[in-house]
């Protein structure tokens, strides 16, 4: 019997020994790489954390954030509530302070009641998951991840102290609805920051903590109050609060505000877009481009050699010799933007875009070629919507696939379920394919900008009427015929040229002969009455009446050369043809162009080109790029007094009279109306000594647009946006912008009233 207990001890601290041993083994194994994935040294102290780009304005407000899969973007420990620290060690790993990783009594007790105590599981622990550890498929992979995970906590408990690691922890955790990290929960979830989050807010993230989907509080509400209860009970039994406070706290509501994570919604969306692809391009090659698109290459090869911004993350590299990735390296990209600005103008374009949407409506809704002009045959609108039927994603998918023309146009013509856009909400319809083209086509776009013109600062862009619907820039990418507002260009050639405002001539039509030898007698946008032909008039009154005839005699003492040549120094960088008819404005054109070129006559005539991002930072904080408008000095000062004097008469007494009578603009401003043949382009350009403005306003088509002149010119569609957008920057003090501002014009040029 002694020989049989003996023989026994012996076997069994044997195999205590042998258990001890392979547990030693497989550590170390562990520890040396040999079992399971074990990370090097150096990138446990640099966890490779993936970070959106932030965006923000110049006010300091986050306009928005890039990224791929993972909405994180890192806070520090100090900028995190007390209360979400405190939840998170009382429900999730109270010894937390206490152990070096792992929680030794927590795993007994696991092991003990088969995990319906708990898991085991340290802060630590699940750090080391959410970094190294893959999903597992079964549970015998969780079993063999867990000894790579407690050899990796006891490693990160080497390297960082408890404040960095529970900081690591909820920027690592995933709370669902694109909200990774505890910055973009406390957005997402209750609209604030991590630093702001209240004691029951902060309970029911951390209660997330145990189980995202299981007490996901916008699909389980009740799920997910019964959890907070729980870790607010966990916050008074360890201390950590009150037993009245948790009482009190339990009775709350969740009270979610819940703002959906969505790169289409928030402040400025076209701006962050166009941004987007500014950091990210490529160096151009001319290879890749059409012949018929030469000149966009010469246009992207100037950025890319000249302008910083201009795909920044693939002409810089980071420490480790990689370009900078905007959707993973979590940069922090501050801009021009002024928040309260862009809001405004986005405001201005929803109101007026909108009301002239209703008249457009009302003035198509009788007519068989709606929303296209009455103008055009039924032939004509049958082959504008072919092309748009093969532009469409849905015809090249069936392209693709091998379908004929038949059975494309009968897919086309065959009536589904949908929903359509309307500024009323979504409406549940039946339409053909193509019938919703057909309506997408009503709806009118526009364009705007807003900057400083000696900083170069812009203030606020706006691509369009509604980013989610209608994603095509209008602000920048866009370009557009710019009827009348090119006519101040050609009064600066008259004036760089030794003209004067009060210079006279007689109106009277002017023919001109073009380059071919064909000769071209523009016409007046209105019936001139028989006693006002032969009249004399000055310049500065051709210019306030936006007159053709006067645009002409200017252009008949000039060559088309001269002209273009102008236009290119005041940053017109698309097609110009030499052609006399360039003086009415034939060309097309962008807001942006249009914004910095009459930056010269603010600005005494240096042109400042557009400044969009001031810095870029790592997500350190370390400041790896700082940018500064380029300037050109390309008229006199003279030459732009002279120019201020007549623009403002086109703004006093001209065809930009509404800003004064009808919106009470009291503010020193010039600016230029403009319209395009048939209405399809309706402008205005506006300055103060402060801010130059431009907008656009028209249909996707050219052939889309009022029918009626006094609908359809641009001091009806452009420049009410304008006079909206400026009675509300006035309106905030904060902005620090008066209408009691001057233009800074010296005495001797005033005294002479723009005579010579």
């Amino acid at each position: 019997m002694n020989s049989f207990k003996k023989v026994f001890s012996i076997c069994l601290w044997s195999l205590f020994g042998i258990g001890i041993l392979t547990v030693f083994l497989v550590f170390f194994g562990i520890s040396k790489g040999w079992f399971g994935y074990l990370p090097p040294i150096d990138e446990l102290q640099n966890p490779k954390n993936r970070y959106a780009s932030e965006v923000f304005s110049a006010d300091m407000v986050s306009l928005g954030r890039y990224y791929r899969k993972e909405n994180r973007v890192g806070v520090t420990y100090d900028q995190i509530s007390p209360y979400m620290i405190n939840a998170l060690v009382a429900t999730e790993d109270v010894r937390f302070y206490s152990h070096s990783g792992i929680d030794s009594k927590a795993v007994f007790r696991a092991l003990l009641t088969l995990g319906k105590a708990g898991g085991g599981s340290t802060i630590t622990q699940q750090l080391s998951k959410q970094l190294y550890s893959p999903t597992a498929d079964n549970v015998f992979e969780r079993l063999m991840q867990k000894p790579n995970e407690w050899v990796i906590a006891a490693q990160l408990e080497r390297l960082y102290s408890k404040e960095e690691i529970i900081t690591m922890y909820l920027n690592q955790f995933d709370f669902l609805y694109n909200a990774v990290g505890i910055k973009s929960a406390a957005q997402v979830y209750f609209g604030t920051s991590p630093a702001a989050l209240k004691a029951e807010e902060a309970a029911m993230l951390v209660g997330m903590c145990k189980n995202p989907s299981y007490y996901n509080p916008i699909r389980r509400p009740e799920r997910a109050l019964n959890r907070r209860n729980t870790v607010l009970n966990q916050m008074a039994k360890y201390g950590y609060m009150e037993e009245s406070v948790c009482d009190s706290l339990k009775q709350l509501p969740l009270d979610i505000r819940y703002h959906s994570v969505d790169h289409k919604q928030g402040l400025a969306p076209y701006f962050r877009e166009y941004l987007r692809s500014v950091l990210t391009a490529k160096e151009p090659k001319e290879s890749n481009y059409s012949s018929w698109n030469k000149s966009q290459y010469a246009i992207d090869k100037r950025q890319w050699d000249s302008n910083p911004l201009y795909g920044f993350c693939n002409k810089n590299t980071k420490p480790d010799g990689s370009y900078y990735d905007i959707y993973n390296d979590g940069l922090r990209i501050y801009t021009t933007i002024d928040s309260r600005m862009q809001r405004y103008a986005e405001e201005a374009v929803s109101e007026h875009i909108q009301y002239l949407q209703g008249r457009f409506f009302k003035e198509k809704q009788r007519s068989k070629t709606a929303p296209f002009s009455r103008s055009l045959s039924q032939k004509e609108v049958e082959d504008i919507m072919q092309r748009s039927i093969r532009q469409t994603e849905r015809y090249r998918m069936m392209k693709k696939a091998g379908k004929t023309e038949h059975e494309i146009e009968e897919a086309f013509n065959t009536p589904v379920e949908m929903q359509v856009f309307s500024y009323n909400g979504m409406i549940d319809t039946v339409l053909t394919p193509l019938d919703s083209i057909r309506w997408q086509k009503y709806f009118l776009r526009c364009g705007f900008m807003s900057m400083d013109p000696h900083s170069g600062h812009v203030k606020a862009y706006v691509g369009g009427p509604d980013f989610a619907h209608f994603q095509y820039d209008m602000a920048t990418v866009g370009k557009r015929q710019v009827g009348s507002t090119v006519k101040p260009y050609i009064y600066t050639l008259a004036m760089d040229e030794g003209m004067w405002p009060c210079d006279t001539t007689s109106y009277v039509p002017v023919t001109l002969v073009d380059g071919n030898g064909i000769e071209w007698t523009p016409k007046e946008s209105h019936k001139v009455p028989e006693d006002e032909v032969g009249k004399t008039v000055t310049l500065t009154w051709g210019l306030a009446q936006s007159s053709n005839w006067m645009s002409a005699y200017l252009m008949s003492l000039f060559t088309p050369e001269q002209l273009v040549r102008l236009m290119r120094s005041f940053g017109i960088e698309g097609q110009l043809d030499p052609v006399v008819s360039l003086c009415l404005g034939p060309c097309e054109v962008s807001v942006a162009e249009m914004v910095d070129a009459y930056t010269a006559f603010a600005n005494k005539g240096i042109r400042t080109e557009q400044l969009y991002v001031t810095r870029i930072e790592d997500n350190n904080g370390n400041v790896l790029a700082t940018f500064s408008p380029h300037t050109y000095e390309i008229i006199s000062e003279q030459t732009a007094y002279k120019m201020i004097y007549m623009l403002r008469n086109v703004v006093d007494h001209g065809t930009g009279v509404r800003n004064r009578f009808k919106y009470g603009l009291k503010v020193a401003m010039g600016g230029k109306t403009g319209t395009s043949q048939n209405n399809s382009d309706g402008w205005f350009m506006g300055f103060t000594p402060s801010l130059v403005s431009g907008c656009w306003v028209g249909g996707e088509d050219r052939a889309i647009h009022f029918d009626n002149m006094s609908d359809g010119q641009g001091a009806n569609t452009s420049l009410p946006i304008f006079a909206l957008y400026m009675q509300k920057v006035f309106a905030d003090e904060s902005l620090g912008y008066t209408e009691d501002e001057q233009f800074e014009i010296p005495e001797w040029f005033d005294a002479q009233a723009g005579c010579r």
